[in-house]
């Protein structure tokens, strides 16, 4: 998955040792997505790529991320690690080397190329919901003969129809 953004703030290294003995490494950013509607998204680096990546603070980047979620004592908790960082591009892609300058970058092996299928379109047209309960069934209006008025009677010249026992003007 592709995030596009600004590095808004830099959280830090950590680093320490595992329990085989291993030293690690993670550096973590919060980056602010574009859009109307922007998010802010907290990343991280894990192991060597922390060296490699080369993220600043105030740069505007395309991350490339895996998103997983995980369980622990009744809560769930989700990470978000970068594997790899490219500057951002509006509109398309920076070249990098191993893509090609332009269109798509190379497919991996064992996976099919995008081609672009007709536009989504929904099987049926949209209809609005009815409201909940019982409901009269429409009926069919009765034919009227040919000639016989469609249209009640014109109001009389002064506005009044004379034959009416209400008061109301039409």
């Amino acid at each position: 998955m592709e995030i596009d953004g600004k590095i808004i703030l830099d959280l830090g290294l950590q680093s320490g040792i595992s329990k085989a003995g291993r030293e690690w490494k993670k550096k973590e950013w919060v980056l602010e997505t574009f859009g109307q509607y922007p998010r802010k998204v907290k990343f991280h680096v894990f192991g060597d790529k922390v060296d490699t990546m080369g993220i600043e603070v105030g740069n505007s980047y395309t991350l490339s991320v895996d998103i997983e979620s995980r369980e622990f004592n009744e809560r769930w908790y989700t990470d978000v690690s970068c594997y790899a960082a490219r500057p951002y591009v509006p509109g398309g892609m920076a070249p990098q080397p191993g893509y090609p300058q332009q269109g798509y970058p190379q497919q991996p092996y064992g996976q099919q190329p995008y081609t672009p299928q007709q536009p989504f379109a929904p099987q049926q047209p949209y209809a609005p919901q009815q409201p909940y309960g019982p409901q009269a069934s429409p009926q069919p209006a009765a034919p009227q003969p040919f000639g016989s008025d469609a249209f009640p009677p014109a109001p009389t010249p002064g506005g009044y129809d004379t034959d009416s026992t209400d008061d109301l003007p039409f």
